[in-house]
């Protein structure tokens, strides 16, 4: 018998990938927990079954998160991850030697200790002696921080559950006086496609707009995300992402498979039916 895992995107759409094995399920005290093996798309984590990455694609989504605002400010030495208990943006992070502090702050210690048993690809620098993790609530974590990081990445689930109090007017806020001048704030911003997923998107730009004077949104193509455009916000108190990116950048040898320079001018170049979401946010 075939075995599947699917993704309901509305009432008429899905998304399904042909299954090996199912690794491992799990139940934590926030949500469950699934490892698969996949035919087309190596391993895959699962969260409450919601897909959140696939060994093929991982590198899209962790590259853009991490390499834009690196790109942007060549002087980001200490950095907060929320979320992001899979690995993958700290893996990212872990490229630049001058970053000096990595604090990773993720409710669910059991995702974590998944992870590093299963999908060693994402999770393989998360013993890096510049990373220190912190299991709690990311909401709480931050309201205690003022003027601290140069750069924050919230790498979380969708607006609902474990996620939900990272996409609130009071996180952003909290976000805003825990970075420094120059800081920047960079969030997975969901899928602009989908009705329910374009609302929540809306909803998110608006409260970040609202806290930050520089809210812009970028995108990358995911081929396992609803309906494969993903969005991500990035926010800062004056830094540009395009005015200011670092030309100099290419010269640190950094190696990517998705993220280069003259992709990171593009990415922020919005199909009109986007820029009409955000306009109407």
């Amino acid at each position: 018998m075939d075995l599947w895992f699917t993704e309901y995107y509305t009432k008429n759409a899905r998304f399904s990938i042909k299954i090996d094995k199912h690794i491992i399920s799990l139940e934590s005290e926030f949500q469950r927990i699934d490892v698969f093996d996949s035919y087309g798309f190596g391993r895959i984590l699962a969260l409450d079954g919601y897909l959140m990455l696939t060994e093929k694609d991982e590198f899209i989504y962790h590259e853009m998160m991490t390499h834009i605002p690196m790109a942007v400010n060549p002087n980001i030495h200490d950095v907060l991850v929320v979320g992001a208990g899979d690995g993958g943006v700290i893996r990212e992070l872990t490229k630049y030697n001058y970053i000096n502090k990595i604090d990773m702050v993720e409710i669910d210690k059991l995702v974590v200790d998944v992870c590093r048993k299963y999908l060693a690809q994402t999770a393989c620098k998360l013993d890096d002696l510049r990373v220190h993790i912190y299991y709690e609530d990311g909401l709480k974590f931050v309201r205690s921080k003022y003027n601290e990081y140069d750069l924050i990445i919230v790498d979380s689930t969708d607006p609902f559950g474990p996620g939900e109090d990272l996409f609130t007017k009071e996180f952003y806020g909290n976000c805003y006086k825990a970075l420094k001048t120059e800081g920047i704030l960079i969030n997975q911003h969901e899928s602009p496609y989908y009705p329910n997923d374009a609302l929540a998107m809306q909803k998110a730009h608006k409260k970040i707009k609202s806290v930050f004077p520089k809210a812009l949104v970028y995108q990358a193509h995911i081929p396992t995300y609803p309906s494969g455009h993903w969005l991500f916000g990035f926010a800062s108190k004056g830094l540009d992402p395009i005015g200011d990116l670092n030309t100099g950048w290419k010269t640190l040898g950094i190696k990517t498979r998705y993220y280069n320079t003259d992709l990171h001018k593009g990415c922020f170049a919005l199909p009109n039916y986007v820029k009409e979401l955000l306009k109407n946010a």
